[in-house]
Protein backbone atom coordinates (compact mmCIF):
# COMPACT_ATOMS: atom_id res chain seq x y z
CA UNK A 1 0.00 0.00 0.00
CA UNK A 2 1.24 3.43 -1.22
CA UNK A 3 1.80 5.69 1.82
CA UNK A 4 -0.69 8.63 1.66
CA UNK A 5 1.83 11.03 3.38
CA UNK A 6 4.17 10.67 0.41
CA UNK A 7 1.53 13.32 -1.37
CA UNK A 8 3.25 15.83 0.76
CA UNK A 9 6.97 15.32 -0.79
CA UNK A 10 8.05 17.97 -3.03
CA UNK A 11 10.56 17.88 -5.42
CA UNK A 12 12.29 21.22 -7.17
CA UNK A 13 11.33 21.93 -10.87
CA UNK A 14 12.62 25.13 -11.19
CA UNK A 15 13.42 28.44 -9.58
CA UNK A 16 11.30 28.65 -6.42
CA UNK A 17 8.70 26.49 -8.29
CA UNK A 18 8.23 23.02 -6.92
CA UNK A 19 6.09 19.44 -7.60
CA UNK A 20 4.35 17.17 -5.67
CA UNK A 21 1.33 14.42 -6.51
CA UNK A 22 -1.72 14.34 -4.27
CA UNK A 23 -3.13 11.08 -4.30
CA UNK A 24 -6.70 10.30 -4.86
CA UNK A 25 -7.21 8.94 -1.26
CA UNK A 26 -6.46 12.68 0.02
CA UNK A 27 -9.99 13.62 -2.05
CA UNK A 28 -12.84 14.26 0.05
CA UNK A 29 -16.52 15.46 -1.49
CA UNK A 30 -14.88 16.84 -4.46
CA UNK A 31 -10.98 17.98 -3.91
CA UNK A 32 -8.25 17.11 -1.60
CA UNK A 33 -8.41 17.64 2.31
CA UNK A 34 -7.25 21.60 3.08
CA UNK A 35 -4.90 20.11 5.38
CA UNK A 36 -2.52 18.30 2.92
CA UNK A 37 -2.14 21.49 0.59
CA UNK A 38 -1.40 23.32 3.47
CA UNK A 39 1.06 20.68 4.41
CA UNK A 40 2.77 20.87 0.91
CA UNK A 41 2.76 24.53 0.91
CA UNK A 42 4.74 24.10 4.32
CA UNK A 43 7.46 21.45 2.80
CA UNK A 44 8.07 23.79 -0.60
CA UNK A 45 8.88 26.87 1.60
CA UNK A 46 10.58 24.76 3.96
CA UNK A 47 12.87 23.90 1.48
CA UNK A 48 13.08 26.92 0.07
CA UNK A 49 14.16 28.57 2.79
CA UNK A 50 16.47 25.74 3.62
CA UNK A 51 15.27 25.70 7.50
CA UNK A 52 17.04 22.83 8.49
CA UNK A 53 20.75 23.37 6.92
CA UNK A 54 21.70 25.63 9.48
CA UNK A 55 23.57 25.48 12.58
CA UNK A 56 19.95 26.22 14.09
CA UNK A 57 16.80 25.24 12.70
CA UNK A 58 14.04 27.61 12.37
CA UNK A 59 10.73 25.11 13.02
CA UNK A 60 7.71 26.58 11.04
CA UNK A 61 5.72 28.69 13.92
CA UNK A 62 2.41 29.55 11.85
CA UNK A 63 0.96 29.57 8.59
CA UNK A 64 -1.96 31.02 7.35
CA UNK A 65 -3.30 29.92 3.69
CA UNK A 66 -6.55 30.81 1.71
CA UNK A 67 -8.68 28.39 -0.53
CA UNK A 68 -8.77 30.63 -3.85
CA UNK A 69 -9.89 28.23 -6.40
CA UNK A 70 -10.14 24.42 -6.05
CA UNK A 71 -6.56 21.76 -6.61
CA UNK A 72 -6.93 19.21 -8.06
CA UNK A 73 -5.67 15.29 -6.67
CA UNK A 74 -2.88 14.29 -9.05
CA UNK A 75 -0.01 16.20 -9.92
CA UNK A 76 0.26 19.73 -8.31
CA UNK A 77 3.29 22.82 -8.32
CA UNK A 78 4.15 24.82 -5.87
CA UNK A 79 5.58 28.31 -6.42
CA UNK A 80 7.37 29.26 -3.54
CA UNK A 81 8.50 33.70 -2.86
CA UNK A 82 11.25 33.94 -0.12
CA UNK A 83 9.49 37.01 1.66
CA UNK A 84 12.71 37.36 4.34
CA UNK A 85 16.09 35.07 4.97
CA UNK A 86 16.54 35.70 8.26
CA UNK A 87 19.05 34.46 11.18
CA UNK A 88 16.61 33.30 13.72
CA UNK A 89 13.04 34.14 11.82
CA UNK A 90 12.13 34.60 7.76
CA UNK A 91 9.10 34.45 6.26
CA UNK A 92 7.95 33.17 2.83
CA UNK A 93 4.66 32.62 0.57
CA UNK A 94 4.05 30.13 -1.59
CA UNK A 95 1.14 28.89 -3.65
CA UNK A 96 -0.11 25.28 -4.31
CA UNK A 97 -1.81 24.89 -7.96
CA UNK A 98 -2.71 22.00 -10.66
CA UNK A 99 -0.68 22.01 -13.62
CA UNK A 100 -3.08 24.02 -15.77
CA UNK A 101 -3.90 26.81 -13.64
CA UNK A 102 -2.03 30.05 -11.39
CA UNK A 103 -4.17 30.17 -8.48
CA UNK A 104 -5.25 27.16 -5.97
CA UNK A 105 -3.99 27.50 -2.01
CA UNK A 106 -1.85 30.42 -1.63
CA UNK A 107 0.01 30.68 2.63
CA UNK A 108 1.98 33.12 4.69
CA UNK A 109 4.09 31.19 6.64
CA UNK A 110 6.65 32.03 9.37
CA UNK A 111 9.87 30.19 10.88
CA UNK A 112 11.43 30.48 13.70
CA UNK A 113 14.55 29.90 16.27
CA UNK A 114 13.54 28.77 19.46
CA UNK A 115 14.02 31.77 21.88
CA UNK A 116 14.17 32.50 25.68
CA UNK A 117 10.63 33.44 27.14
CA UNK A 118 7.52 32.17 28.98
CA UNK A 119 5.96 28.54 28.68
CA UNK A 120 2.42 27.91 29.68
CA UNK A 121 -0.73 26.35 28.26
CA UNK A 122 -4.01 28.27 28.80
CA UNK A 123 -6.66 26.18 26.73
CA UNK A 124 -7.58 23.18 28.91
CA UNK A 125 -7.64 19.40 27.80
CA UNK A 126 -11.39 18.67 27.35
CA UNK A 127 -12.92 15.57 29.74
CA UNK A 128 -13.51 13.26 26.89
CA UNK A 129 -14.03 8.53 27.00
CA UNK A 130 -10.45 6.94 25.86
CA UNK A 131 -9.98 6.37 21.72
CA UNK A 132 -10.35 2.88 23.05
CA UNK A 133 -13.62 3.09 24.17
CA UNK A 134 -15.18 4.46 21.11
CA UNK A 135 -16.51 3.21 18.23
CA UNK A 136 -14.86 3.95 14.82
CA UNK A 137 -15.83 5.96 11.71
CA UNK A 138 -15.37 2.85 9.65
CA UNK A 139 -18.10 1.02 11.44
CA UNK A 140 -21.82 0.20 10.01
CA UNK A 141 -24.20 2.52 11.40
CA UNK A 142 -26.07 1.10 14.12
CA UNK A 143 -29.81 0.30 13.67
CA UNK A 144 -30.95 3.61 15.23
CA UNK A 145 -29.11 5.51 11.95
CA UNK A 146 -32.10 4.45 10.11
CA UNK A 147 -31.85 4.71 6.43
CA UNK A 148 -29.06 6.81 6.05
CA UNK A 149 -26.86 6.35 2.62
CA UNK A 150 -23.38 6.53 3.73
CA UNK A 151 -20.86 8.46 1.94
CA UNK A 152 -17.66 6.79 1.34
CA UNK A 153 -14.53 8.53 1.22
CA UNK A 154 -11.28 6.86 0.99
CA UNK A 155 -9.41 9.00 3.20
CA UNK A 156 -11.32 8.02 6.46
CA UNK A 157 -10.24 4.78 5.58
CA UNK A 158 -6.94 4.92 4.02
CA UNK A 159 -5.46 7.92 5.53
CA UNK A 160 -7.34 8.84 8.75
CA UNK A 161 -9.56 6.91 11.51
CA UNK A 162 -11.38 8.96 13.12
CA UNK A 163 -13.10 8.34 16.66
CA UNK A 164 -16.29 10.70 18.25
CA UNK A 165 -15.07 12.08 21.55
CA UNK A 166 -17.46 14.88 21.77
CA UNK A 167 -20.76 15.42 20.46
CA UNK A 168 -23.32 13.66 18.98
CA UNK A 169 -23.99 11.18 15.88
CA UNK A 170 -25.08 13.18 13.00
CA UNK A 171 -28.72 11.06 12.64
CA UNK A 172 -29.30 12.10 16.48
CA UNK A 173 -32.46 14.03 15.72
CA UNK A 174 -34.02 14.31 19.43
CA UNK A 175 -30.89 14.96 21.80
CA UNK A 176 -30.73 18.52 23.31
CA UNK A 177 -28.06 20.59 21.56
CA UNK A 178 -26.21 23.00 24.06
CA UNK A 179 -22.73 24.00 23.08
CA UNK A 180 -21.09 24.67 19.43
CA UNK A 181 -18.19 21.75 20.03
CA UNK A 182 -17.18 18.78 18.72
CA UNK A 183 -13.56 16.51 19.36
CA UNK A 184 -12.48 13.77 17.74
CA UNK A 185 -9.88 11.15 18.09
CA UNK A 186 -7.51 10.75 15.43
CA UNK A 187 -4.43 8.40 13.97
CA UNK A 188 -3.22 7.97 11.03
CA UNK A 189 -3.18 4.77 9.06
CA UNK A 190 0.54 5.04 8.27
CA UNK A 191 1.72 7.16 11.25
CA UNK A 192 4.41 9.20 9.41
CA UNK A 193 7.35 8.79 12.03
CA UNK A 194 10.66 10.87 11.91
CA UNK A 195 13.99 10.04 13.06
CA UNK A 196 12.92 11.61 16.27
CA UNK A 197 10.18 8.93 16.69
CA UNK A 198 7.30 11.33 16.57
CA UNK A 199 4.84 12.27 13.96
CA UNK A 200 5.97 14.90 11.15
CA UNK A 201 4.70 18.30 12.70
CA UNK A 202 2.97 18.98 9.61
CA UNK A 203 0.49 16.15 10.67
CA UNK A 204 -1.05 19.22 12.39
CA UNK A 205 -2.72 20.49 9.45
CA UNK A 206 -4.28 17.71 8.59
CA UNK A 207 -5.67 17.41 12.21
CA UNK A 208 -6.88 21.04 12.22
CA UNK A 209 -8.86 20.52 8.93
CA UNK A 210 -11.68 19.01 9.84
CA UNK A 211 -13.82 22.11 11.70
CA UNK A 212 -17.18 22.03 10.86
CA UNK A 213 -18.29 19.02 13.35
CA UNK A 214 -18.91 21.94 16.21
CA UNK A 215 -21.02 23.94 14.04
CA UNK A 216 -23.30 20.90 13.14
CA UNK A 217 -23.05 19.89 16.74
CA UNK A 218 -25.29 23.46 17.75
CA UNK A 219 -27.63 22.70 15.08
CA UNK A 220 -29.84 20.08 14.77
CA UNK A 221 -29.84 17.84 11.79
CA UNK A 222 -32.22 19.13 8.92
CA UNK A 223 -33.41 17.61 5.85
CA UNK A 224 -30.97 18.96 3.72
CA UNK A 225 -27.50 17.90 3.67
CA UNK A 226 -24.89 20.54 4.18
CA UNK A 227 -21.29 20.91 3.08
CA UNK A 228 -19.16 23.23 4.29
CA UNK A 229 -16.12 24.42 2.64
CA UNK A 230 -12.83 26.17 4.09
CA UNK A 231 -12.46 29.55 3.39
CA UNK A 232 -8.58 30.14 4.99
CA UNK A 233 -7.01 27.98 7.42
CA UNK A 234 -4.52 29.32 9.91
CA UNK A 235 -2.35 26.94 12.36
CA UNK A 236 0.32 27.61 14.63
CA UNK A 237 2.22 24.75 15.08
CA UNK A 238 3.89 24.12 18.90
CA UNK A 239 5.43 20.74 18.67
CA UNK A 240 5.04 17.18 17.20
CA UNK A 241 2.78 14.32 18.78
CA UNK A 242 3.98 10.53 19.67
CA UNK A 243 2.15 8.56 17.25
CA UNK A 244 -0.99 6.95 18.42
CA UNK A 245 -4.05 8.55 19.17
CA UNK A 246 -4.32 12.26 18.90
CA UNK A 247 -7.30 14.76 20.14
CA UNK A 248 -8.62 17.25 18.36
CA UNK A 249 -11.20 20.19 20.28
CA UNK A 250 -13.47 22.14 17.82
CA UNK A 251 -15.36 25.24 18.81
CA UNK A 252 -17.26 27.74 16.62
CA UNK A 253 -17.78 30.96 17.74
CA UNK A 254 -19.71 32.87 15.29
CA UNK A 255 -22.17 31.33 12.67
CA UNK A 256 -23.98 34.22 10.25
CA UNK A 257 -24.78 35.27 7.01
CA UNK A 258 -23.89 32.15 5.76
CA UNK A 259 -20.40 31.29 7.41
CA UNK A 260 -18.88 30.20 10.82
CA UNK A 261 -15.95 31.06 12.24
CA UNK A 262 -14.19 27.95 14.14
CA UNK A 263 -10.94 26.80 15.98
CA UNK A 264 -9.17 23.97 16.75
CA UNK A 265 -6.79 22.99 19.52
CA UNK A 266 -4.78 19.31 18.97
CA UNK A 267 -3.70 17.65 21.94
CA UNK A 268 -1.11 14.72 22.24
CA UNK A 269 -2.85 12.77 25.51
CA UNK A 270 0.71 11.30 26.11
CA UNK A 271 2.51 14.35 26.87
CA UNK A 272 5.92 13.98 29.59
CA UNK A 273 3.78 16.14 31.99
CA UNK A 274 0.28 15.08 30.64
CA UNK A 275 -1.84 16.22 27.74
CA UNK A 276 -0.15 18.83 25.32
CA UNK A 277 -1.25 21.46 23.15
CA UNK A 278 0.70 20.61 20.00
CA UNK A 279 -1.30 22.70 17.43
CA UNK A 280 -4.00 25.28 17.55
CA UNK A 281 -5.79 26.83 14.48
CA UNK A 282 -8.41 28.96 13.13
CA UNK A 283 -10.70 28.74 10.26
CA UNK A 284 -13.52 30.76 8.58
CA UNK A 285 -16.17 28.29 6.19
CA UNK A 286 -19.13 28.76 4.35
CA UNK A 287 -22.42 26.57 4.09
CA UNK A 288 -23.42 25.09 0.57
CA UNK A 289 -26.33 22.65 0.20
CA UNK A 290 -25.03 19.33 -0.88
CA UNK A 291 -27.35 18.00 -4.15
Amino acid sequence: MNDPWDSTTVVPVGEGRYAATIGPEWVLAMVPQGGVLAAIAARAMAAELHVDEGAVVQALRTCHGVFVSPVPAGEVLVDVQVLRRGRSVSQAQATVHGPDGSTGFTALAVFGTTRPGFEFTELRYPDVPAAEDQPSFRDPFPPEAGDIERIEFPFWEEVLEGRPALGHPFWDTTSVRDEAQSATWFRFEQPPVGPDGRLDPFTGFVFADVMPGAVFEKVSPTEDRWFAPSLDLTVHLFGAATPGWVLAHYRAHLAADGYASVDAAVWDPRGADGPELVAYATQQMFFTRMA
